[in-house]
């Protein structure tokens, strides 16, 4: 076993299978004690079961390791507040909150249902928000700690998972969000947008020329989880793991601008956008796809 995690206490989300599984081995791995979140549902988001949880605990105790299960719902308010009251109750003190829970309910956007976009966004987003609201009020309050939410490539955009990209483009924004508000704090929050070989990313509709193992993402977790990325600074950041690549993402900005004397009319922007202003390039669109699902 390492040392990267030792004392510490930290909750993983979506830690019965795939990158959540290997995320809650690594960290048990450096010390960690690790409460294993998983809902145990399929990747469709249905029959619900409490025993992939159990059998991580089971791994990581087989290991000498210490974890307890909760297959609790984290799409919801209550769920999300348990997971981390039980870190609480079971080791007396919570380090960090890593959130990788997610479903799939793929369809164009023309076809898209309500529940189809719903079950998405509570799983993914709301699943996030419920955990770094319960985590991050008692990280605040003994100053320090850090949570990670997993995102996605498809963040830029997918042209038959519109609730997926939407997801995980809000869970950017929620990380940064979280970054500003609790850097006074001590608190860190970063993203990681992986691409590894999962349950979701088989269903990937074209091929991914860098993937790697879950187990390559569990590593990127486990030290951003650590005091050496907090002493560093690592904070508001996302970062793509794939194999043998990490890669960090642009933090937003405005390109380019033009200003009107007078103001805007119709007519105006019609002739000075084009020249002045342009287009992005928009690289999926580009490369003739419209992503996929990698973690």
């Amino acid at each position: 076993m390492g040392d990267f995690l030792t004392g510490r206490a930290v909750v993983v989300t979506g830690a019965g299978r795939g990158i959540g599984r290997a995320v809650a081995l690594a960290a048990a791995a450096e010390g960690a004690a690790v409460v294993v979140n998983d809902y145990g549902v399929a990747v469709d988001g249905a029959s619900p079961t409490s025993a992939v949880a159990d059998a991580v605990v089971k791994e990581i105790e087989a290991a000498g390791g210490r974890a307890v299960a909760v297959a609790d719902d984290i799409s919801t308010m209550a769920g999300g507040q348990h997971v981390v009251d039980t870190a609480l109750s079971a080791f007396g003190r919570l380090d960090g909150a890593v959130c990788v829970a997610g479903i799939l309910r793929e369809r164009m956007l023309f076809n898209m249902t309500e529940e189809e976009w719903d079950a998405v966004l509570d799983t993914h987003l709301k699943g996030t928000f419920t955990v770094f609201r319960a985590a991050s009020a008692v990280l605040r309050a003994q100053r320090s700690g850090t949570l990670i939410g997993f995102t996605s490539g498809n963040h830029q955009g997918s042209s038959s998972q519109a609730n997926y990209s939407a997801a995980k483009g809000g869970i950017i924004s929620l990380v940064r969000s979280a970054a500003l508000g609790l850097h006074q704090y001590g608190v860190t929050a970063n993203a990681v947008a992986p691409v590894a070989r999962t349950r979701m990313s088989a269903g990937v509709p074209f091929a991914l020329g860098e993937i790697g193992e879950p187990e390559d993402v569990a590593a990127l977790v486990v030290y951003l989880l650590s005091e050496r990325a907090r002493e560093a600074g690592v904070t508001g950041q996302v970062y793509t793991v794939a194999g043998e690549k990490i890669a960090v993402w642009a933090q937003p900005r405005e390109v380019r601008s033009v200003y009107a004397s007078g103001g805007w009319s119709v007519e105006r922007v019609a002739e000075v956008l084009p020249g002045a202003v342009g287009v992005e390039p928009m690289p999926l669109l580009s490369e003739g796809r419209g992503g996929g699902g990698g973690g």
